[in-house]
């Protein structure tokens, strides 16, 4: 049986990818432990984990992760309200699949797309 699932995203810099998400996104940092180039941080009942990939080129990396909520409106507010990088095709719009959603990138470019069912 499954039960969850964390998906891992490369990071170039640990202290620039935990500000970002705890500070413009509002997830929190999980557990005590500060694990040398590793990161997890949680929001709600997702957890989002991080591996150190110093060489990182951004423009290479394809990253991504779908998150379901049920309160679209509202993260789009956050994101514009912290002017967190949005793609041109990324803003707020319902799909043909019955989904409203919205992406954002990361200081990465690893993509995060919220989506909600309509």
């Amino acid at each position: 049986m499954l039960t969850d699932i964390n998906p891992k995203l490369p990071m170039r810099d640990k202290a620039v990818t935990k500000d970002f998400y705890l500070n413009k996104l509002g997830f929190e940092a999980l557990g005590q432990a500060d694990y040398d180039g590793y990161l997890m941080v949680s929001k709600d009942d997702i957890q989002i984990h991080f591996f150190e990939f110093k060489t990182l080129d951004p423009k290479e990396n394809y990253g991504q992760v779908y998150i379901r909520t049920d309160n679209i409106d509202e993260w789009y507010k956050l994101a514009l309200d912290q002017k967190v990088n949005i793609p041109q095709a990324g803003h707020l719009q319902t799909k043909p699949w019955g989904q409203k959603e919205f992406a954002i990138l990361d200081p990465d470019n690893n993509s995060l797309t919220f989506g909600q069912s309509l």
